[in-house]
């Protein structure tokens, strides 16, 4: 373990709290609120933000909450999109773990391994993950929920839907594997507008409207267009959990943020 290659956090203390106290002690009793949900198994896919905690964690939480006391849960593959560095296709990291304030989260370099050499779109792009945060801010509920698992971070760049939703029909047929979708919803509207708009993209996503949409509705719509293809020959049940925008957490009401929480689960209502 001394040789471990670990890739340090980039935004501890900016996106949420760098000391690991005040993590648990900000997301911990977000994730203890019980809420109605139409299944008890835990859900396959998990949609959820990533922006600052005090903007969109209590958000994030509704979902990550799902998965508590889920020990089948070996894998999570966190997908998200590049904010800072342009590349072409999808990158994952050549390191060996991932670290947050409250530990080192192991990457399933087995499972990484071999999605590279499955497809030529995918490869090893650690300058890419290195000052990102849309995964980066997931973690930490995935350490809080599910400590036993590995991790296969994946940052989405210039993909085509049909590249996105191979990657996501493979990684599908894996056991044990799980998904979170990172991704904020329509940016600096103005606090109506902004419900609207997103009002309208959560109807997109529940109808499987892969093809409607883009970057103005979400900035991960990668992920979520490769989720919804794969709807088309995979049967899944969408529940909306929360629907919000930073005017009603912590922001001002003139340009806002959306955010949204979905859970996604395999067949139909058991």
């Amino acid at each position: 373990m001394e040789n471990m290659r670990v890739r340090p956090p980039a935004v501890a203390g900016a996106f949420y709290p760098a000391n690991a106290d005040e993590i648990v002690a900000m997301i911990d009793p977000w994730l203890a609120e019980d809420l109605p949900v139409p299944r008890q198994d835990p859900p396959r896919v998990l949609i959820v933000p990533h922006a600052g905690y005090i903007y969109s964690g209590a958000v994030a939480a509704r979902a990550f909450s799902l998965w508590k006391n889920a020990p089948q849960i070996e894998t999570v593959v966190v997908i998200g999109p590049a904010h800072r560095v342009p590349f072409y296709g999808i990158a994952t990291v050549s390191v060996d773990a991932l670290a947050t304030p409250l530990g080192v989260v192991p990457v399933d370099t087995r499972l990484r391994d071999a999605l590279v050499a499955q497809f030529d779109f995918v490869g090893y792009l650690d300058e890419a993950h290195g000052p990102e945060h849309s995964l980066e801010v997931e973690l930490p509920f995935v350490q809080r929920v599910v400590p036993q698992a590995k991790v296969l971070p994946l940052l989405n760049g210039q993909v085509s839907t049909e590249e996105e939703a191979a990657v996501w029909a493979w990684l599908w047929q894996q056991k044990g594997v799980y998904f979170v979708i990172s991704s904020d919803l329509s940016h600096y509207h103005p606090y109506e507008e902004a419900r609207q708009i997103d009002a309208e993209t959560a109807r997109l996503i529940e109808q499987g409207r892969w093809d409607a949409l883009n970057g103005e509705r979400a900035c991960g719509f990668k992920g979520i267009q490769g989720l919804l293809k794969l709807a088309e020959r995979h049967p899944l049940q969408i529940a909306r959990l929360a629907l919000v925008n930073s005017g009603d957490t912590a922001g001002p009401r003139d340009r806002v943020v959306g955010y949204g929480a979905w859970a996604i689960w395999e067949g139909m209502t058991q």
